[in-house]
């Protein structure tokens, strides 16, 4: 079985879960057997693990005469011009621009002339939409080129990619559904992302997504049919073998972890606040916020104003090994989103033997047992939760012994397996 997948990122270029759960999905698929994966990325850099997938970048695709087959396909998909910065899971602070300069007519696509090829940044620019146009007409071009037989698109920036390979090859398209325009937003969704996500979905001849929390969204605000949409559970990469090297402290108090885009999906002013409520009952212990993005000034003002600076530490958005060392430094885990379709990092935070905190509006919350669950708003029962499991060994030996066993058995064959059975249904 042959898999024409597209992406947007891939290890170890990524910027949160979606690049990790695309790496996961893809080395389960090659574990399992019988699934060979072309993966296309907007641009390769050359340092990807090329073990699993064979992985091209569209920056190396020349535009040939195939382009007319298509092209009249693309107009049909509207885009919005955008004059700022934009993110993957982005929220409202950052679609204002693109609301108050959006189009209402669409944004026209330009094309190269034949056997040109398109530049790419391979990340999130301000060009981003127009990135999103040029990928799929590459996207039209490498469906004409090779031979696969069935379409995978990761999240709403692949969904024109899938769209065009789908009308060039005929073959059926599957949509992988990370996340939506309403969990990155707060329910103020960009009419451009919305557009290409139902149109998407649409398209799609079957949908899967992470969590029965963003199927629901899924069925009930893009009005596809229940029969079409399918729940597939990401999972965690396993512990390496080999010891990490642990980090020393440098101090004895215990340290509470936020490790997360610093977004308003992502709930971080609710940790600031349980954070002062524990501190106002207990000295020995410091926060820590690993992260960037939007409301990080706004959270580095709120502790100022809350007089905690000396108990509260940002960090900055860490990668690879930064993020294992951070774990091996932390005694709690919390992670209060707003909305989250699923969350690999409380995975992987149970698998370095951390008792994690999770909001009910997670999807993840829908498949552990082993975690402290509380309502993202409920500043005081987070507060409770932190200063129980630093407090009463019980507790935290308990979550940190069966957290880890339970996390163990959530493996990425197990997804990579379901996944395999649904293309099966499809070709």
């Amino acid at each position: 079985m042959k898999v024409l997948m597209f992406g947007w990122e891939f290890p170890p270029h990524i910027s949160g879960g979606l690049g990790t759960a695309c790496y996961g999905l893809t080395k389960g698929l090659y574990t399992v057997g019988d699934v060979e994966i072309l993966f296309v990325v907007p641009k390769a850099f050359g340092d990807e693990d090329h073990k699993i997938v064979r992985l091209i970048g569209a920056n190396e695709i020349s535009l040939g005469s195939s382009i007319r087959n298509y092209e009249s396909f693309l107009r049909k998909i509207s885009f919005i011009e955008i004059k700022s910065n934009i993110l993957p899971y982005a929220t409202p602070e950052e679609y204002e621009a693109a609301i108050d300069f959006a189009r209402s007519e669409g944004k026209e696509l330009v094309y190269t002339k034949m056997g040109q090829k398109f530049d790419f940044s391979g990340g999130y620019g301000a060009n981003l939409f127009q990135e999103i146009s040029n990928y799929a007409v590459v996207a039209g071009q490498i469906a004409s080129q090779f031979d696969f037989d069935i379409i995978h698109a990761h999240d709403w920036l692949t969904y024109p990619a899938g769209m065009a390979a789908k009308a060039v090859s005929g073959k059926p398209l599957v949509v992988h559904v990370h996340a939506t325009d309403f969990d990155r937003s707060g329910g103020s969704v960009n009419p451009g992302v919305y557009d290409i996500e139902r149109r998407g979905m649409h398209a799609a001849d079957k949908v899967i997504t992470v969590s029965n929390l963003t199927k629901n969204i899924v069925i009930n605000n893009y009005g596809i049919d229940p029969e079409k949409v399918t729940t597939v559970y990401n999972a965690v990469e396993p512990s390496k073998t080999i010891e990490t090297l642990k980090a020393e402290k440098g101090i004895n108090d215990k340290i509470v972890t936020f490790l997360g885009r610093v977004t308003l999906q992502k709930g971080p002013e609710y940790f600031i606040e349980a954070a002062y409520s524990v501190l106002q009952k207990m000295s020995n212990v410091r926060f820590v916020m690993a992260g960037s993005g939007e409301l990080l000034t706004r959270m580095i003002h709120r502790v100022a104003a809350l007089k905690i600076g000396d108990r509260v530490h940002f960090t900055g958005f860490l990668k690879g090994d930064q993020v294992q060392e951070m774990f091996d430094l932390s005694d709690v885990y919390v992670m209060p989103s707003v909305s989250e379709p699923f969350g690999i990092s409380p995975l992987e935070a149970m698998q370095s033997n951390v008792p994690v905190i999770i909001s009910r509006q997670s999807g993840v919350s829908e498949i552990l047992q082993n975690a402290i669950k509380l309502d993202f708003w409920d500043i005081d029962a987070m507060a409770d939760a932190i200063y129980g499991i630093l407090n009463y060994p019980g507790l935290e030996k308990h979550f940190r012994q069966h957290g880890k066993e339970e996390v163990n058995n959530l493996k990425w064959d197990s997804a990579a397996t379901h996944v395999k059975e649904i293309y099966q249904t499809l070709i």
